[in-house]
């Protein structure tokens, strides 16, 4: 930073503050509430990249590529801004802090019991040497409090619940964010009215294990019911939810073109070989999860499914993938996330000895990619010629982008201005790889 620059950053009145959430929707969501606290604060939010007094890095810490990521984020922020003081908070921050703050720059390392609250440990000044504060994560229910002025856009993203009880044998999340807890009902419904008040169309459910909400003997089902009864609430989105905690009475809601929940399921697998589901740890048979998506698509007309499947797990044989790759092409699978197993400390899986080399489970993990876009485009290319219904979203680079109540992503062009947030009718024209172009036919009133 030159020193004209930092001359203006001390003359402004505002303080400038940039944050940056890596990682899974749930990040995203924290990101957005600690502009919405810092803004209370009187920070100005600025990009990430440009010239700050603090930076705050909501980390993520699922993979070692995650962990190298948020370390190259870190690295960058104090490199463009030595003077300001650097947060790191997040995954990566509970599970790994002395690592953390070895990296070049870190003045504050927060784990995720505390991250929300990060202002109340800041000093004045940059520290002599990084500041740790890495709490045990309480095991009770939560409020997320006043977040102050968060800027919302058509669709949010609403916290219901953090935290998993499931331990699956490859995954950190449970160490870096603790047991199941559900978010105090009444905290989490005045936030979901001030989204609705502030013009927002679409909520986005967000958690860790979402189907496991249960406060006080209200479940998912009911929170789901209730959300979708609020006044001024056009959709309701389930994010990724676990396939034994998915409610068959959703059915019914999904089915319905008049019922705000929408005909979307993102159901992460992680395989499709029993043998390597047995390994894992998940909580089902290919056959239960059969069965299940047969009836869920009997059930819900053009439901949209996707899942997450990894690929190099201990123990994986070449038959074993094989059968992966057959599942994901015969259940009705929209598309994949494609996940390359990396190991994890502190996980019974680290400790296998019969572990995948890193090549053969990257040149898996691409083939897979490779079977996903292929299913993914087909998809996309049967909607050509449809009629969709479409919320347009703020326009960028001449187009509107929007999705369809069961989550096909559309592009249209930007031919008249101000459209955001409204609803339209939409042609579906050419079919590519991550959306489809379209053209407005009529805006809904």
């Amino acid at each position: 930073m030159s020193l004209a620059q930092k001359k203006i950053l001390k003359s402004s009145h505002k303080l400038r503050a940039s944050v940056q959430a890596l990682g899974c929707r749930l990040n995203q969501y924290e990101g957005q509430s600690i502009e919405g606290k810092l803004r209370s604060k009187g920070y100005e939010i600025v990009p990430f990249g440009e010239d700050a007094n603090l930076g705050v890095i909501n980390t993520c810490t699922v993979t070692n590529e995650a962990d190298a990521k948020s370390r190259n984020v870190i690295r960058r922020f104090s490199r463009k801004n030595p003077d300001a003081i650097t947060v790191v908070v997040g995954c990566y921050s509970q599970t790994s802090a002395n690592e953390v703050a070895m990296v070049e720059g870190v003045d504050y390392v927060i784990g995720n019991h505390d991250k929300m609250n990060f202002l109340d440990y800041l000093g004045e000044q940059k520290p002599a040497s990084p500041v740790v504060i890495r709490e045990r994560i309480d095991r009770s229910d939560f409020s997320m409090g006043h977040v102050g002025e968060v800027h919302f856009e058509q669709r949010a993203n609403l916290k219901i619940q953090d935290g998993c009880d499931f331990m699956c044998s490859f995954c950190v999340i449970p160490f870096a964010r603790g047991r199941a807890r559900s978010r105090e009902w009444i905290d989490l419904f005045e936030e979901a009215e001030q989204m609705v008040q502030k013009g927002v169309r679409e909520i986005v459910l967000t958690g860790v294990n979402l189907g496991t909400y249960n406060l006080e003997g209200k479940n998912f089902l009911e929170l789901v019911e209730s959300l979708c009864a609020l006044d001024g609430l056009d959709r309701l989105r389930i994010s990724s939810i676990e396939p034994t905690t998915i409610p068959e009475e959703l059915f019914g809601m999904m089915k319905d073109d008049q019922h705000s929940l929408m005909p979307y399921l993102h159901v992460p697998m992680q395989s499709g070989c029993d043998k390597i589901l047995g390994l894992m740890k998940r909580k089902y048979s290919l056959q239960q999860m059969e069965e299940f998506f047969a009836q869920a698509t009997e059930a819900i007309p053009g439901v949209c499914i996707g899942t997450d499947m990894m690929t190099g797990f201990p123990g994986e044989s070449e038959q074993d993938f094989d059968k992966t790759c057959e599942t994901f092409l015969n259940f009705p699978f929209t598309y994949c996330h494609v996940f390359t197993y990396s190991e994890r400390d502190g996980t019974a899986a680290s400790k296998a000895n019969d572990h995948i080399p890193m090549q053969e489970r990257r040149r898996r993990s691409s083939y897979l990619r490779q079977l996903s876009a292929s299913k993914k485009m087909d998809w996309h290319t049967s909607f050509q010629g449809q009629e969709v219904r479409v919320l347009l979203e703020n326009p960028k680079n001449g187009y509107y982008g929007g999705y369809t109540e069961n989550y096909l992503k559309l592009m249209v062009p930007v031919e008249k201005e101000n459209l955001e947030n409204n609803f339209a009718r939409v042609r579906v024209g050419e079919a590519r790889p991550e959306y489809c172009l379209g053209q407005i036919l009529e805006i809904e009133d």
